[in-house]
């Protein structure tokens, strides 16, 4: 676009030049030419204008009104030259339109100009236009315009006042133009700077053309389509361009190019335009008036009132300055003051750097902070304070620093050691800014936070007790030794010992006596190993020591020699400790594995672990080397637990049912529903014998031979698994239960349950695995369209720690429901009684340990019947589990026994065999007559439930 508008500006200034080969020709071009380029100057400018939305929006329509004005004054002069070919007349539309051009580029000009922020700022705006154009109308004046006023007032012909004032206009008009282009070049707004700039350069171009045609030289010789034309036609074409080609700016604003900081200083000459513009202005007025004088010309009053106007202008500005500079001096002492208390009170030390490095000024901040006087730190070379194994460091981040754009990075943070004036090291923290070309150091002491930093890494990476590196420093040297220059020697061992009966000596003589004999193991550790060795220990009476390799490639030598260090170390900490007065002996079991090619660190860890729990189980106080046979043992171990877990999953497990019969009629009232997992090989397990296999190395577990098994401790059998198994058998049970009550059998189903599941707190609607709540049997009932009264939860925890008051609230919820609750397990343990004292139950279980030798014994026999009394007085039913032989129906029925379930009458049944057992609805009852059958096992056989206080619905016996 540039180099078109050059081009086009070119061609037509060579054509003038030449005389266009025509004055037909020349008048088309000189005329409409010009008409044509202002005409597009306007319509860029008011398609600009609609463009944007901003406060530029008025000057660019101003600047297109201006255009417009200047292409109809062309327009109405080539119609009288070119259409009528008559000679222009001395006064016309054309001279209205020319005269309408200035007013509004000016008012453009204004709205563009950034705007002063106070009263001054205006006043000074307005006596700085004054200056410009006072001078300038001085000189035109004193040059050809006093000539022109007094030849019109002397001729006094008809016609020549209007004719001279047209003739005074155009050159005053300018002068308003160029005055006002002149102060507002210096005063620009930073938008769109370089549309603004071309605008005015363009005005600039135009003003000079019309300087150039009022001038008496060319007026008179003027003739259309002469060189002068290329000056306004250039003019146009420019003010045309202004917008669009500035719009492009931005866009090549985003390419790379030197930080602001970075960039050329503008020269000094240019700075101070606007500061010498009412001296020039003042100049130029002056020349004015000697012109008058030297030319032997009677002053003009014009010239003597404009030059007074314009001295007094420069006279009140200069006030206003002064002014303006006494407020800024006053400003700029406050500014300085308050930057001096700053710098001198701050407690951090503020130092200035050259580029070369010595320091220029050190706040007085130093003599506390360093412990030496500011003024003996000035002129120091700041590398000779810097630790020298620091200053390497410093010196590389300063150079990236300083080498890297402003703007992306304005400071850096550099921490080091700096020399105080004791001669001591500090820790020193320095915020580091650029200053021409040098630094400015922002630094503070900041030796505690280091230390207690390291205290804190200290703590963080040790044991509290024995002051041993902890398992994730011991982990992170055991990586070290397997990696870097390291990573090629094998010989490298970690050995894992742990202290055989030291739960012995806590639970003897107290946890302080075994926190002093873990103490004292430590000494013994630590003192045992090598200096390169690490010595940790990992919890509790375990502990670990890293032994390091020598690069030995004879394998059989390196395990006898850490064999030799291990027994030795078995030997150092078997030794008797003196604890408190007495003597305590335990000893120590150690498992030692090497670093095998391409082991990790975990794997190592592990395998050293392997070992010494080999070391424990054949005997304890022995050391035990890894081989991989042991892993193998691990991974034999463990398939059944993994079995196990894919089981539930696959479908290999059954839900069987067991029936509850009246011990008085041999009515089925009730089916107990029980989970079974089908091995391989075809054969049912109990929850009990498969999750005894599932959990060996976890610890023992007791359970039920029918029901989920419970765990006997916080290591027993993996509670996730229980969990979910026990909310599949719920899900299962209601299932069946619906199935079997829409086919005519309205057995209500028995379905054990634990109490921690009951109580799970983190899915109080049962949104978790394995948890049982109220909303979760609600939606389950609702779900399979099973009545509440035909399900019974069977409570199996009997643990004293269980919390009661939640348990009852859940619990009372459920029969709010209307599902029924038992208490299974009754008459063992040590919470049965306060279970039955507080929980809302509706029946008691009898625990399989009184059914079993009720018979034989007379004191079971009397325990049994006290239990039976008590479930009798509070209106609940009893049923007692584990009913296998007719005696024990025959004495449990004599001591008021309502229910039974066992061999005597049926093992667990399948789906089809349960119906089956349904359909019969009785099975024989030793020593009494059988009664009706129940006929389809509906409801209206069950027995009513005798109401008590613990009953608020009807229960079908179970």
């Amino acid at each position: 676009m540039q180099l078109l508008l050059a081009v086009v500006s070119a061609a037509y200034a060579v054509g003038a030049a030449l005389g266009w080969g025509s004055e037909e020709l020349a008048e088309i071009m000189g005329d409409f030419g010009l008409s044509a380029a202002a005409l597009l100057a306007a319509v860029s400018c008011y398609t600009y204008a609609r463009t944007i939305d901003s406060r530029e929006r008025p000057a660019w329509l101003l600047f297109a009104f201006s255009s417009l004005m200047g292409a109809c004054g062309n327009a109405v002069w080539g119609w009288y030259e070119v259409i009528l070919g008559v000679p222009m007349p001395k006064h016309s539309l054309a001279d209205v339109a020319f005269l309408c051009f200035a007013p509004p580029a000016i008012v453009g000009l204004l709205v563009l100009a950034k705007r002063p922020v106070t009263r001054a700022g205006w006043v000074c705006l307005a006596l700085d236009s004054w200056l410009i154009g006072g001078s300038l109308l001085t000189l035109s004046w004193s040059l050809a315009l006093a000539n022109t006023a007094r030849t019109a007032a002397e001729s006094g012909a008809p016609g020549s006042v209007p004719q001279a004032a047209f003739s005074l206009a155009y050159p005053l008009l300018d002068i308003a133009l160029v005055s006002m282009v002149l102060v507002l070049h210096f005063r620009r707004s930073e938008i769109n700077r370089s549309a603004v700039n071309t605008a005015i350069a363009a005005l600039a171009l135009t003003v000079l053309s019309d300087a150039l045609f009022t001038s008496p030289l060319l007026s008179a010789a003027y003739q259309s389509g002469q060189l002068l034309d290329a000056g306004w036609f250039a003019g146009s074409l420019l003010l045309a361009y202004a917008p669009w080609g500035a719009r492009r700016l931005p866009a090549a604003a985003g390419t790379p190019g030197p930080p602001r900081a970075e960039r050329p200083v503008s020269r000094p000459i240019t700075g101070s335009l606007p500061a010498l513009t009412p001296y020039l202005a003042a100049a130029v007025c002056t020349l004015g008036i000697l012109y008058n004088v030297v030319d032997g010309r009677k002053v003009d009053r014009v010239v003597v009132f404009t030059g007074c106007t314009v001295v007094l202008a420069l006279v009140i500005r200069q006030g206003i300055m002064l002014l303006d500079n006494i407020a800024l001096t006053q400003e700029l002492a406050q500014k300085e003051n308050h930057f001096r208390s700053l710098v001198q009170g701050s407690s951090d030390v503020i130092m200035i750097a050259a580029p070369t490095g010595t320091l220029h000024y050190v706040s007085p901040a130093a003599a506390g902070v360093y412990g030496r006087d500011a003024e003996e730190l000035v002129g120091t070379e700041l590398a000779s304070l810097i630790h020298p194994h620091d200053l390497g460091r410093v010196v590389h981040e300063v150079r990236r620093f300083l080498a890297s754009p402003p703007a992306e990075e304005p400071t850096t943070r550099i921490e080091c050691r700096f020399k105080s004036g004791s001669g001591e090291w500090l820790n020193v923290e320095s915020t580091v800014n650029r200053h021409q070309g040098g630094l400015i150091l922002n630094s503070r002491d900041v030796t505690e936070r280091v230390r207690l930093q390291a205290q804190l890494q200290h703590s963080a990476e040790h044991d509290p007790l024995t002051d041993l590196p902890n398992r994730a420093l011991f982990t992170r040297r055991v990586r070290q030794a397997l990696s870097g220059r390291r990573a090629g020697d094998h010989s490298s061992a970690v050995l894992f010992i742990d202290l055989d009966g030291f739960k012995a000596v806590n639970d003897t003589i107290g946890h302080q006596a075994g926190d002093e004999l873990l103490v004292e193991a430590a000494r013994r550790l630590q003192d045992s190993v090598r200096a390169g060795d690490t010595a940790a220990r990992l919890g509790g009476d375990e502990f670990a020591a890293l032994i390091l390799g020598d690069g030995s490639r004879d394998r059989s030598a390196r395990e006898y020699q850490v064999h030799e260090i291990a027994d030795r170390l078995r030997a150092t900490l078997s030794r008797p400790y003196r604890i408190g007065g007495s003597e305590v002996r335990v000893a120590a079991s150690i498992g030692v594995a090497f670093a095998d090619p391409g082991i990790t660190p975990s794997d190592l860890m592990r395998n050293a672990d392997l070992a010494m729990y080999r070391a424990k189980a054949a005997g304890k106080d022995r050391v035990e080397l890894y081989t991989p046979q042991m892993q193998d043992e691990v991974v034999h171990t463990a398939e059944p637990a993994g079995r196990l877990r894919t089981a539930l999953h696959d479908g290999e497990f059954a839900l069987l049912h067991q029936p509850v019969v009246s011990l008085d009629t041999g009515e089925v009232t009730a089916a107990a529903a029980m989970a079974r997992w089908r091995s391989a090989r075809g054969i049912l397990f109990t929850p009990a014998e498969f999750f005894r296999i599932a959990d060996h190395r976890e610890g023992p577990a007791t359970a039920r031979p029918d029901g989920p098994a419970r765990p006997a401790g916080p290591g027993a059998a993996a509670p996730a698994r229980a969990e979910e198994l026990g909310r599949w058998v719920l899900e299962q049970a209601v299932g069946h239960a619906a199935e079997r009550h829409r086919a005519g059998h309205g057995v209500p189903v028995a379905v054990r349950t634990s109490a921690q599941r009951l109580l799970d707190p983190g899915t109080p609607q049962g949104a978790g695995d394995g948890a049982i709540s109220p909303g979760f049997v609600e939606a389950l009932l609702s779900r399979h369209g099973l009545p509440p009264g035909a399900l019974v939860i069977e409570l199996t925890d009997s643990d004293p720690r269980v919390p009661f008051d939640e348990l009852e609230r859940r619990l009372a919820a459920l029969r709010r429901l209307g599902v029924l609750v038992a208490l299974d397990g009754f008459g063992s343990g040590y919470a049965a009684i306060s279970a039955l004292r507080r929980l809302p139950v509706d029946i008691l279980k009898l625990d399989r340990g009184l059914v079993e030798g009720v018979v034989e014994s007379a004191r079971l026999r009397k325990i049994t019947a006290g239990l039976l009394r008590i479930a009798n007085d509070l209106g609940m039913q009893s049923v007692a589990e584990g009913v296998d032989l007719p005696e024990q129906v025959l004495a449990l029925r004599s001591m008021g026994c309502t229910h039974g379930q066992g061999l005597a009458f049926s093992g667990p049944l399948d789906e089809y065999r349960l119906r089956r057992a349904l359909v019969r609805g009785t099975f024989p009852v030793p020593g009494g007559a059988v009664q009706p059958a129940l006929t389809g096992g509906s409801s209206g056989g069950s027995m009513a439930i005798r109401r008590g206080s613990h009953n608020e619905t009807p229960v079908p016996p179970t």
